[in-house]
């Protein structure tokens, strides 16, 4: 069928991808060497060895194009893979626009979101190796219940910190995570000695994603049987949400077409990098794609945070990664958006915005939810927060496109669905949201206490 008849479009199983695509094997520059965060020297696999699986650590720094997903995830893919990938035919009509705009719907999976991607592939790896127990943060919860199920399908416990703020917010985030076995306790929290110095210092803290990584990662190190999982940010977490890219570009194949502008929410990075990743090598061969990350005016970490050696955590427990930073001590406002509340940008998607390859735009939180309620309105899917951020850009894309006078294909992750987040949109529609954006006077305050790293290393 043309393009003209198709709204929905289905990859047969049989399609789906058979590896993850790696980034690393295409970029003009590596990535600068991370640290290690006592010594500040470059890491060795030894160093990741306490908290991490060894297969991920290879993966970490792997630059081979392609790298094989085991059968086992791949089956455990097959329950929700390959997604389908929208015409949004009605939100094109009343945007009156000549653009054609498609989304990928992440919302299918089991636990609402592209997170399982990831979870599984984390999970299996580290039952190959014997791990028993999996620590891990989250942000809005998204994270946590991807983990939390992956780790019920490979029998393993899993301890989830969720960021304080957000776990009072979004309570049914917690109520799945235990559905599926795991234990879900607001970060900071007093089971750790992270949680314990921040909660001495500011009791009423919100917490943050920096602070839950903290607690997590300490209590992996503390235990034998127990590994740390982290939801995003990291090279092989990006490296598994390739498979949406991957499955987009074969969709618009299969109606004759090919993106003009790929946009994605970015908070850590990782279903911005699974869907715009893939399309990395055609871009470095003369195509004429956009790639767009978007992230909310509250924590602009592309857009105003800088190119810079920083910790991933608050307590300085994690490697030091070159990264676009706002400072591992920044605390971001309370958004609705929990995922993407974090300090830090991917190192891949640091690299690649550094190197022109990707833009950034930064969006507030009001319009945002108003694309998203438009949204919803005439496609009938409820979008999670982070993914709104996703809508915004495409409606403002399509709404140029009008302007201009021009057609244009315009493709976004609909990451995730909202429906464990109608606190959110309650607040919304009550007129209870504030437009928050960071200041200059607060980017210098949050940067004070950067890493001095070897001159040799900046």
């Amino acid at each position: 069928m043309s393009r003209e008849e198709l709204t929905k479009i289905i990859l047969p199983e049989e399609k789906l991808p058979k590896f993850w695509y790696n980034v690393q094997a295409d970029m003009p520059n590596p990535l600068a060497p991370g640290l290690n965060p006592k010594t500040l020297k470059p890491l060795t696999p030894s160093d990741l060895e306490p908290i991490f699986a060894r297969e991920l650590i290879m993966q970490e720094v792997s630059t081979e194009r392609y790298i094989e997903i085991p059968e086992e995830v791949r089956e455990l893919y097959k329950k929700y893979r390959p997604s389908p990938l929208y015409r949004a035919r009605s939100l094109e009509k009343a945007l009156d626009t000549p653009a054609r705009i498609y989304y990928k719907y992440e919302g299918v999976s089991p636990v609402g979101s592209h997170k399982l991607n990831s979870a599984l592939a984390q999970v299996y790896y580290n039952k190959k190796q014997g791990i028993k127990r999996i620590t891990t943060e989250t942000g809005a919860g998204q994270w946590g219940t991807a983990l939390a199920l992956a780790c019920k399908l490979f029998g393993l416990e899993a301890m989830i910190y969720m960021v304080k703020v957000s776990y009072y917010q979004k309570p049914y985030r917690r109520s799945i995570m235990e559905v599926y076995g795991g234990r879900c306790v607001p970060s900071p929290s007093e089971l750790t000695q992270s949680g314990r110095d921040v909660l001495a210092k500011n009791p009423d803290s919100p917490g943050t994603l920096a602070i839950a990584i903290s607690e997590a990662v300490e209590e992996a190190l503390k235990r034998d049987d127990t590994n740390y999982s982290l939801g995003s940010v990291l090279n092989h977490v990006c490296l598994h949400q390739t498979v949406i890219g991957q499955e987009v570009k074969m969709q618009l194949e299969m109606v004759d077409e090919y993106p003009d502008v790929v946009i994605g929410c970015c908070g850590g990075g990782s279903n911005f990098a699974g869907i715009a990743f893939p399309f990395i090598p055609d871009k470095l061969a003369g195509k004429k794609v956009r790639l767009v990350a978007v992230e909310p005016a509250a924590c602009p970490t592309l857009t105003k945070g800088v190119f810079a050696y920083d910790y991933g955590d608050a307590a300085g427990l994690v490697p030091v990664t070159k990264m676009y930073t706002l400072g591992h001590n920044f605390t971001p406002s309370g958004i609705h958006a929990g995922g993407l509340r974090y300090h830090g940008e991917s190192p891949l998607v640091s690299q690649l915005y550094h190197d022109g390859l990707l833009e950034a735009v930064a969006v507030k939180q009001n319009p945002t939810f108003e694309a998203a309620l438009l949204f919803a309105r005439h496609e009938g899917i409820v979008p999670a927060p982070e993914s709104a951020h996703a809508v915004r850009v495409a409606v403002d894309e399509a709404l140029r496109a009008k302007e201009e006078g021009v057609s244009r294909c315009i493709v976004f992750n609909l990451s995730g669905h909202g429906y464990l987040d109608l606190y959110s949109y309650d607040k919304y529609l009550a007129g209870e949201t504030a437009d928050i954006e960071f200041s200059d006077a607060e980017l210098r305050e949050s940067l004070k206490d950067l890493p001095q790293v070897p001159e040799e290393y900046r």
